[in-house]
């Protein structure tokens, strides 16, 4: 699939169907690795030039917008496919693959009545486009909250000792709780290991003897326990923490632990449930976007060709696929269909404002604008 096309129109000098043959013989013969196409237009209502001029100031502004929703959607379904592991599917619109709508592009008329003015129609495509865009980004939340809250908890699982959960790691017999004893878990650098052990009995009164016993260990710290009087437990946090053993709360609960852990598994179930609701959702939305987007292109080469030569309205407008090492010639190859060479160019906006771009932008004797599908 070809991921880059030109919309092009031409001026008609005697008929559409003379034109297109001796295109199409061109093309084969000239550039014959370059797909050419029939876009097909209706005709639509002019209008007063007037309106023309003032839509044609809108049209490179909502074709950045349109554009940019479609790739946003695009990329949040890449990054959904990939969360999912499932493998990347065909984006279509209508049951069609997204380039085979495009290369095949008909109006609807029934979205997009062609008695309506040129504005009117522009103004639908971007309210629609814009809805969808809210959408997304309404869903998107919804759904990231739910991955964040996973993430934190994740972090939780698998950061060191110092900030992780440790519920996986302690099991109710390592931990003392009486009336008077109490049972503490001290995080202990790993080089500090034998500082711990020689130091730990003292650094309060009514520190059990021998009680310190390792849980486990990581890269940075390893995870110990102590047992000591209950009325003391104060003391021997502060005296730990300065001499830079941390002292971590927890609380030995089954019920504790079990509820955890019907949380967690919930909150993947509600991922899971979020995750597969927008994936469907950004496909459809994707497919009724591009079809908005493919409209659009044809409502702005319609205006565009008429401002640029003039009425009645007689231009051929195609669309082509040209590989990177043919750009060139293709373009000398439309430009030989134009007549007079020293006509007014028409200014592409691909190379409108590019950074690092010096000079004056490329101009082209014909009507020509980019779609990236990707």
């Amino acid at each position: 699939m070809a991921t880059r096309y030109w919309v092009v129109s031409l001026p008609i000098r005697s008929s559409s169907s003379i034109l297109w043959s001796r295109l199409q013989e061109s093309i084969s013969k000239q550039a014959f690795d370059t797909p050419l196409y029939r876009f097909n237009i209706p005709d639509l209502r002019i209008g007063t030039l007037d309106s023309l001029l003032s839509l044609s100031d809108d049209l490179s502004k909502s074709n950045t917008f349109i554009e940019g929703v479609s790739q946003k959607i695009r990329r949040q379904i890449e990054d959904l496919e990939r969360a999912s592991g499932v493998e990347s599917g065909t984006l279509t619109v209508d049951g069609v693959p997204v380039d085979t709508y495009l290369t095949r592009f008909h109006w609807d008329e029934s979205k997009f009545p062609t008695v309506s003015p040129l504005q009117e129609i522009v103004g639908t495509i971007h309210t629609q486009v814009a809805k969808i865009e809210d959408d997304m980004k309404i869903r998107a939340a919804e759904y990231n909250t739910v991955r964040g809250q996973l993430n934190a908890i994740n972090r939780k699982q698998t950061g060191s000792l110092a900030v992780r959960d440790l519920s996986n790691l302690v099991n109710p017999d390592d931990i003392i709780t009486s009336d008077h004893l109490v049972t503490l878990l001290a995080i202990v650098p790993k080089y500090s290991q034998k500082d711990w052990l020689s130091s730990y009995e003292t650094l309060t009164t009514y520190v059990v003897p021998r009680s310190s016993k390792k849980l486990n260990e990581d890269s940075e710290y390893a995870l110990y326990t102590v047992t000591l009087f209950g009325r003391v437990a104060d003391n021997f946090k502060t005296s730990a923490r300065e001499r830079g053993f941390q002292i971590r709360e927890f609380e030995c609960s089954t019920e504790a632990q079990e509820n955890h852990k019907q949380e967690i598994e919930k909150l993947m179930q509600e991922q899971d449930n979020l995750r597969s609701s927008l994936l469907q959702w950004c496909y459809a939305s994707y497919g009724e976007v591009f079809s908005s987007w493919m409209h659009f292109c044809a409502v702005r080469l319609f205006a565009e060709s008429i401002l640029r030569y003039g009425l009645p309205p007689s231009f051929l407008s195609t669309v082509l696929a040209p590989p990177l090492k043919s750009e060139k010639k293709v373009r000398s190859i439309l430009e030989q269909f134009c007549g007079n060479a020293n006509s007014i160019y028409w200014k592409s906006e691909d190379e409108v404002n590019v950074p690092g771009v010096g000079g004056e932008a490329e101009v082209y004797p014909y009507v020509s604008f980019t779609v990236n599908i990707v």
